[in-house]
């Protein structure tokens, strides 16, 4: 992780923390922990906020430190999407996931985990769980390449460690069997 991206990644995090919204990175960042490295333009945080949090959330960002829109982050509330945060220094872009309320996610939430991570001590997605949401990813953009190579990397760097009746379970419940077989082959 380079000094701004840590750096960065500390303020978005300490700032959902000062406004209690719980938060667990996921997207590349997850899988690079729990697998193999790549680069990312992009941070994917999942959080879980309540509009009074988000507001203050959103107020505590110093207006010259990074961009938020509050008007875009209270729609993506109700509408449990997503909004970005951009840090004015660098450049580097976060996306801010609203938790879905369907059962995978709320205990893909559950299991997160926190972890020092370069020195930074952050709440991470499970192996297991950034399994499954690569595998949605991958279905989702018709097949992408980098999705599996992110899941075949954490399959490897987990081995027997991984909980795959875990991971079957949601692929069964998820309709995800066609992409799991795929990133698993070989």
């Amino acid at each position: 992780m380079t000094q701004s991206l840590r750096e960065f990644v500390a303020a978005i995090t300490g700032w959902l923390d000062r406004a209690r919204i719980p938060y667990m990175l996921a997207g590349s960042f997850a899988s690079t922990f729990h697998g193999r490295p790549r680069s990312t333009h992009d941070v994917d945080l999942v959080i879980d906020p309540t509009e009074g949090s988000l507001r203050a959330f959103v107020a505590s960002i110093p207006e010259d430190r990074a961009y938020v829109d509050l008007p875009a982050a209270i729609e993506a509330l109700r509408a449990r999407d997503m909004f970005n945060i951009i840090d004015m220094e660098t450049g580097w872009k976060a996306d801010l996931i609203i938790r879905k309320a369907r059962p995978f996610s709320a205990q893909e939430f559950e299991r997160r985990r926190e972890v020092n991570w370069d020195g930074l001590t952050v709440t991470v997605a499970s192996p297991e769980d950034v399994v499954v949401s690569k595998l949605e990813w991958c279905r989702l953009s018709g097949g992408s390449k980098t999705q599996l190579d992110d899941v075949a990397g954490v399959v490897a760097a987990a081995g027997a460690d991984l909980d795959r009746v875990y991971i079957e379970r949601w692929v069964r419940e998820l309709g995800l069997e066609d992409e799991w077989a795929e990133a698993t082959a070989g």
